[in-house]
């Protein structure tokens, strides 16, 4: 099997015999849906692959070729009566650079519409019956040429416009002095941005374009342009298109399946619970029953099955680390910290009354950025998604998967972690209690300094909660483990489970599971001094810290029992963890 990893061409990978996730079904109701549609999707979600598909469906040139691409698929069995009946024009609007003075951008944006109309006009010269008079410097004026051109024959346009957004996306991820101004002058009065979809708008109007799929990741550019580009119609949160991008657990084990019986002597099942851990957990409607895996990273781990015989070593493909961006520039923002770490703590979810669909790159950038703000720009970004509503009608998020969830560790990490001895000697500790089950050089670490880091962040913690979160960040690592917090037993939630990875187990790691309490000093009748002044043995028998202790034991041996049966571990190390104030840590085997 051949997996299409970084290709968006349809044409090629029908051609070339490489594996292609039928979704031409859904061809009929995209048609019904309406005639200008917009469809939102992370990036890297499959996107590019639609509008191919679409390309080369509706496209007059691909008629004779229909069979070849098409036959083999749900609408080569069923083709609607508009199959192969629009001239196409695509337009690919990440191919404009973003950066620059204002002039410069309007001039790369008019050579990019030109070569897009000259292309038009080069691959449907025996069609038309008039020629395409292209203008350097004003491509509208081309496009009116091109709109007059196909109104003199029986057919009609459709326009196809990728990464609609990618100006502002660019302006929003640089931050850079005066980046806000030139998006401005583009977005705004006759900026030449608004005024390209006005013109797109008008040629709706019975001037020869039938049709418009636009694609991109977030509405901002639609909300800025307002009356600009007033007719699409939002199909990104429709149940019905829910899975227009992105694979099913259905679909994935059928292809893991085919893989497993070339004798590379791996698990599908297995396969498929890893890929379901760190790929899965995508709904982009709050109607949807089932959830996606992404794409780009689903074919990165098909592939290198197919390639290698086993997963990739990183889990995260490279080709993703942008969006960390994503992440850093949110957090940056006010109350944006205080949202990753909302997201982390308890079950991976956050609660807003609802989704916000509709906001501009002046919100984004000067607005007060309270908490449903940045989570819906968290789940346009695809680093949270849709979890469902609440019995008060509340929109719930969640941390998707747990490459996701990874992206927001790392950049606590960073933000948290002094670049100090503690650093240092971290990869040391955590060796230590990986490989022999030794906690004590990581306690020292967490007491002598980690604590203090922690402490001293504008967070309303819950003690227990900073006690969790100083062992996440320090031991989440994709690398070997299944980090997971909160796991969900059936009967609760374990605070902190290391899972070996299953292509990983021919190394020296152990299974963990960490169960967490907290006494403070004042519960202790204790000073920090004197309880830094005591051996940990001491502190442990302590009545109230031995009544922690045998709590949070009980919930490790229940938690570990179901873990053990659920992974089938010969070996889970499991411990009760009990933080004293912010001075000392004491734990016992469970």
């Amino acid at each position: 099997m051949k997996f299409p990893y970084g290709l968006s061409d349809f044409g090629t990978l029908m051609r070339e015999g490489y594996w292609y996730q039928d979704r031409t079904d859904r061809l009929p109701r995209l048609e019904a849906a309406g005639r200008q549609l917009l469809f939102i999707r992370p990036r890297r979600f499959g996107k590019s692959l639609l509008l191919s598909m679409l390309e080369h469906y509706y496209d007059l040139n691909q008629t004779e070729h229909f069979d070849d691409l098409f036959g083999g698929l749900a609408i080569g069995r069923a083709p609607t009566p508009l199959r192969n009946r629009f001239f196409v024009m695509k337009w690919d609007l990440s191919l404009v650079p973003a950066q620059g003075e204002v002039k410069d951008i309007e001039a790369a944006l008019h050579q990019h519409l030109n070569d897009c109309i000259g292309d038009f006009a080069r691959r449907y010269q025996g069609w038309l019956p008039s020629p395409i008079q292209l203008h350097p410097d004003n491509a509208l004026s081309s496009w009116r040429s091109a709109l007059t051109a196909v109104s003199e024959t029986p057919y009609r346009l459709y326009l196809l416009i990728d990464e609609y957004d990618n100006f502002a996306n660019e302006v929003l991820m640089a931050g850079q002095a005066g980046s806000q101004d030139r998006y401005q002058a583009l977005l705004y009065g006759e900026g030449l941005l608004k005024t390209v979809f006005k013109a797109v708008k008008a040629a709706a109007g019975g001037l020869g374009l039938d049709r418009v799929f636009i694609t991109g990741v977030s509405p901002v550019v639609l909300s800025d342009m307002t009356s600009g580009y007033n007719v699409a119609e939002s199909i990104y949160l429709e149940p019905a298109f829910n899975d227009l991008c992105g694979f099913t657990e259905v679909e994935l084990e059928t292809v893991l399946e085919q893989l497993a019986t070339q004798g590379s002597g791996w698990s599908p099942t297995v396969a498929r619970e890893t890929m379901r851990t760190f790929y899965n957990g995508y709904r982009f409607s709050e109607d949807a029953t089932e959830s996606l895996y992404n794409p780009t990273l689903s074919l990165y781990f098909l592939k290198a099955l197919a390639r290698d015989g086993h997963y990739p070593r990183r889990l995260l493909d490279e080709n993703l680390a942008m969006d960390r961006g994503k992440l850093a520039y949110v957090a940056a923002l006010p109350h944006g910290e205080d949202l990753l770490v909302a997201a982390l703590a308890g079950d991976d979810r956050v609660i807003i009354p609802e989704l916000a669909r509709r906001f501009g790159v002046t919100d984004v950038l000067a607005a007060t950025k309270d908490q449903p703000f940045l989570a819906s720009l968290l789940y346009f970004f695809g680093i949270l998604t849709l979890a469902g509503v609440t019995s008060f009608n509340e929109c719930i998020l969640r941390i998707p998967n747990l490459v996701a969830r990874g992206l927001y560790v790392e950049r606590l990490r960073e933000a948290w972690l002094p670049p100090s001895g503690m650093a240092r000697g971290l990869p040391d500790a955590v060796r230590r209690l990986g490989q022999q089950g030794d906690l004590e050089p990581l306690a020292g670490l967490i007491e002598q300094g980690y604590f203090r880091v922690l402490s001293n962040r504008d967070y309303r913690w819950t003690n227990e909660l900073l006690v969790k979160f100083a062992f996440l960040t320090l031991l989440f690592d994709d690398r070997l483990y299944m980090a997971v917090s909160e796991l969900e037993t059936g009967r609760g939630y374990a605070d902190l489970a290391l899972i070996v990875r299953p292509d990983m187990r021919r190394f020296q790691a152990l299974d963990l599971l960490l169960e967490f309490k907290y006494l403070g000093l004042k519960e202790l009748g204790l000073t920090g001094e004197q309880v830094r002044a005591q051996p940990r043995e001491a502190l442990a028998v302590l009545p109230a810290v031995a009544t922690k202790l045998d709590e949070a034991t009980a919930q490790a041996r229940d938690y570990g029992a179901l873990l053990r049966e659920r992974y089938g571990l010969a070996d889970l190390r499991a411990f009760a963890v009990v933080a004293l104030g912010l001075e000392r840590l004491v734990w016992r085997a469970a």
